[in-house]
């Protein structure tokens, strides 16, 4: 069974990439997630794959991040839904949003996803509800404090602070002024000097 890839991708397109290894192309379908994270052509990529053997076809189907993988074998686990819908899935929702509403048991957003019916959805939630442990969602954004104390913690981040020291930084600097966050470069200077 091939369950990874590593060469020089040939040709991409919304639902299919073809990477060449060891001079043999390979046709993988992908999802429009993965697509958008494929390099340029003629790049090297490095794609995880599950492989579909059945008697009349043998189908690869890559990712490019491992959790997305994982909600896809997940997802094949349902009655009802196969690889190519699987992908369709993937495709019609970010995997963070949708493991969030099969969490949250948001129909709504499941039966919005091209191919997903209301009973398919109810089906998703019953048999993936309490499955998800190992697909960790994106934490939420922190609460904005406002323009400049945004502006400024960016500042710092891309001077190559760590984000948790410029927060700390930030957070010095409007408890000595608080008056600090009302410019930006009375708080950047003042968070610099924090960190000095």
């Amino acid at each position: 069974m091939i369950a990874h890839l590593r060469g020089t991708l040939l040709a991409k397109s919304p639902n299919e990439a073809i990477v060449e290894c060891a001079g043999v192309g390979y046709g993988v379908a992908i999802s429009v997630a993965t697509y958008t994270a494929l390099p340029n052509e003629g790049a090297e990529v490095r794609l995880h794959i599950f492989t579909k053997v059945g008697e009349d076809v043998l189908a690869l189907y890559g990712f490019s991040e491992p959790s997305e993988k994982r909600l896809f074998e997940k997802l094949l686990t349902i009655t009802g839904i196969g690889p190519k819908l699987a992908i369709t899935v993937l495709s019609g929702i970010a995997a963070d949003r949708l493991v969030t509403a099969i969490r949250a048991a948001d129909h709504a957003t499941l039966t919005r996803i091209p191919g997903i019916g209301k009973k398919t959805a109810e089906r998703v939630v019953l048999e993936l509800k309490d499955k998800l442990e190992d697909l960790a969602t994106a934490p939420a954004p922190a609460p904005s404090l406002g323009a400049y104390v945004d502006d400024a913690l960016s500042a710092l981040v891309n001077l190559g602070y760590p984000r948790a020291i410029a927060e700390k930084a930030v957070e010095t600097a409007i408890a000595r002024d608080a008056a600090a966050k009302q410019s930006f470069e009375v708080l950047f200077r003042a968070a610099m000097a924090a960190i000095r």
